[in-house]
């Protein structure tokens, strides 16, 4: 077996002649300190055809090739668990994940979670590596996922995420009427996020907390329920959650922060839009994922009128 399954050419340009292999590996090609160590122990480099000295010095018109896809061992035994996949390529998949499952094990000896079935899907296709997830969803959030298939490119898609160019999208049903009043139909929550010292895994608003932004805006409402747009700009733990339960519209079915839990068994809180452009293609990728069933009950029992971009 081939030790790597994709490689990379970088034609070094004139601003970039006289430097070593070393300095453009990490200039332009964003390659770590700890994947050049790796790439150079399985020689995963290539200049004009034959294996380089970190410290050799390039020229314009050069060739260097870089192994961004070194075949690895799945770190968890594969197995089947249900989910769909929106779109995928060599590079990058995107998921929409059920509501009631972990994106990885919590503790030691896990079973079920997304990583378990997406490391099965995969071993089905003939393919073997880690589950890298770009970002994250709780476990009783529902919707889109990026992950990564290797380290190279999730190291890009970190960039971009930590860059604010990857749009997150969601919707939440929260309780109460929002747009008249004390909170405007459309607005920014610019709240920081700490961990609350009175339960383990509750976050609360706190100004010693990490700086936390949330773009949202009304979609539909009630007297007692609104429909929201989300979009993060930052993406720290259960934000969405936090942000609308500290204005005092805590959302649908999360118990954990005062939300109401008799008409559906979760958070009502769902990633409907991921926009991005590939790190490695240039292609604008654009992608929705449409409520779940039980999120589509509560609208209607609710009587909440669902807008065609949901």
């Amino acid at each position: 077996m081939k030790p790597h399954s994709k490689w990379i050419t970088y034609v070094v340009p004139a601003e970039w002649s006289n430097r070593t292999v070393a300095e453009v590996l990490k200039g332009p090609l964003l390659l770590s300190n700890r994947m050049i160590n790796r790439l150079t122990r399985s020689r995963g480099f290539r200049l004009n055809g034959t294996m380089p000295w970190l410290n050799r010095v390039l020229q314009e018109g050069d060739r260097l090739q870089v192994a961004v896809r070194p075949r690895e061992k799945a770190d968890l035994e594969p197995e089947p668990v249900p989910f769909g996949t929106v779109w995928e390529d060599e590079d990058l998949i995107v998921i929409d994940k059920p509501a009631g499952i972990n994106v990885h094990p919590v503790k030691p000896g896990d079973t079920g979670t997304l990583a378990h079935g997406l490391l099965h899907r995969w071993k089905e296709q003939g393919f073997e590596g880690k589950v890298r997830p770009v970002h994250r969803l709780d476990r009783y959030t529902s919707g889109l996922l990026l992950v990564a298939k290797y380290a190279y490119a999730h190291q890009l898609m970190d960039r971009e995420l930590r860059n604010r160019r990857i749009k997150r999208h969601y919707v939440a049903i929260v309780q109460g009427r929002m747009g008249n009043g004390e909170h405007p139909s459309e607005g920014t929550i610019d709240a920081p996020i700490g961990r609350d010292s009175s339960h383990s895994l509750r976050r609360k608003v706190t100004p010693s907390g990490d700086h936390a932004v949330t773009h949202y805006r009304v979609l539909s409402r009630t007297d007692k329920a609104t429909l929201v747009h989300a979009e993060l700009e930052t993406g720290r733990t259960h934000q969405i959650r936090v942000h609308f339960a500290h204005l005092g519209h805590p959302l649908f079915g999360d118990t954990l922060y005062g939300g109401p839990a008799s008409e559906i068994r979760r958070q009502a809180l769902h990633a409907f839009r991921l926009a991005f452009t590939h790190p490695l293609t240039g292609a604008k990728i654009n992608i929705t994922a449409p409520l779940p069933e039980e999120m589509d009950r509560l609208l209607r029992h609710l009587e909440l009128e669902k807008p065609e971009e949901v």
